[in-house]
C-alpha cells in the first residue's frame, strides 16, 4: 500500500471533523495530498441513516460541518505555506524545492515559478482562482507569501476559494455515491467550469472599473 492508501485507510476508521481538518490542512500545505479523498466520501457518510453509520460502528456527521471544517483546514495549510514563505524566503524556498525532501513533496523550482508566474499575471484573486486549477492549488499560497500580500486579503480569498472547492467536493459526494474515479473526473471538469466562471467575473469587475474611472473623469 502507498502512503496515501494507508491515510485513506486510516481515514475512513477515524472519519469525524477533526480528522476532516488536518487532512485538509496537509492537503493545503505543501505536502502532497488530493481533496477528492477527504470531503466526498465524508459528504457520501453524511448522507446515510442514522441507523446505518450506528450499524457500521460510524457517527453521524453533518454535510455543512464538514464544508466547514473543511475550509478550516485548508485555511490553515494555507497559512503554513505563507507564514514558511514570508519567514524563510524565496531563496530557501526554491533550495527546498529542488532539494531530495522537496521532491519527496513533489516539488520542483518550475512547479513554484510557475505558481509565482501566475500569481503575477492574475494579482491578489490568484489565491481564489488558484484553488481550483490542479497543480497550482496547492502551491499559491507560496508566492503571495513571498510578495507579502496583504494577510488579511489572503485569508478572505483563501477562505472564499477553499469554500467554494469544499462545496463542490462535497456536492459530488452525494452525486457519485463513494465511487473515487468518478469524483476525480466530475471534480477536473468543475475546476474547468469554475475558472471560466471566475474568468468571466474577473473581467465584468474589470470592465465596470473601467467605465466607471470613465463616468468620474467625464
Amino acid at each position: 500500500m502507498t502512503f496515501v492508501d494507508n491515510i485513506i485507510a486510516w481515514y475512513s476508521a477515524h472519519m469525524n471533523y477533526a480528522s476532516i481538518t488536518a487532512l485538509m490542512a496537509v492537503e493545503s500545505s505543501f505536502i502532497p495530498f488530493p481533496s477528492e479523498v477527504v470531503i466526498p466520501p465524508a459528504a457520501f457518510v453524511a448522507g446515510q441513516p442514522d441507523s446505518v453509520l450506528c450499524a457500521t460502528g460510524n457517527y453521524p456527521i453533518d454535510v455543512l460541518l464538514i464544508v466547514l471544517f473543511g475550509t478550516l483546514g485548508a485555511m490553515i495549510g494555507a497559512i503554513i505555506n505563507y507564514g514558511l514563505s514570508v519567514w524563510l524566503g524565496r531563496l530557501i524556498i526554491y533550495k527546498f524545492a529542488d532539494s531530495k525532501l522537496g521532491h519527496l513533496c513533489l516539488l520542483s523550482s518550475e512547479k513554484i515559478q510557475k505558481a509565482e508566474e501566475y500569481f503575477r499575471e492574475k494579482g491578489n484573486v490568484s489565491t481564489f482562482i488558484g484553488r481550483f486549477i490542479p497543480g497550482i492549488r496547492q502551491l499559491i499560497s507560496i508566492p503571495a507569501g513571498l510578495s507579502r500580500m496583504h494577510f488579511g486579503a489572503f485569508l478572505w480569498w483563501t477562505f472564499l476559494g477553499a469554500f467554494v472547492w469544499n462545496c463542490i467536493l462535497a456536492a459530488l459526494g452525494y452525486v457519485a455515491a463513494g465511487q473515487m474515479d468518478r469524483i476525480k473526473e466530475y471534480s477536473h471538469e468543475l475546476s474547468v467550469a469554475i475558472l471560466v466562471i471566475c474568468g468571466l467575473a474577473v473581467v465584468y469587475f474589470v470592465v465596470r472599473k473601467l467605465i466607471s474611472m470613465n463616468k468620474s473623469k467625464a
